[in-house]
């Protein structure tokens, strides 16, 4: 049995590739901080950029795997709807 990718549609594909690009910058700026030995709040705060940008990162990824597995027409069922809804909800808030 063949698994489906995610996500499905090339221009939400391209656009995960577009973070993904972002948070390798952000990485790469923490580890010129490093080499220049800069000021510990200023590599700190690189940090948690490239935290958030992984937090986000994460959170879409999962999204769209919670769309496409619990959310296709084979088990379209309100119930499971609800369900997966919520479990999106779930996602989003614990990694803001």
């Amino acid at each position: 049995m063949e698994r489906e990718t995610m996500p499905s549609q090339s221009r939400e594909q391209q656009k995960l590739i577009a973070r993904v690009r972002r948070i390798r910058g952000q990485v790469d700026a923490i580890e010129r901080s490093l080499t220049d030995k800069e000021n510990c709040a200023d590599v700190l705060m690189l940090l948690a950029n490239v935290r958030g940008g992984i937090n986000s990162l994460m959170a879409e990824v999962l999204e769209d795997h919670i769309r496409l597995h619990m959310l296709s027409d084979e088990k379209g069922s309100t119930g499971s709807t609800e369900l997966a809804e919520d479990l999106i909800d779930l996602v989003r808030a614990y990694l803001k």
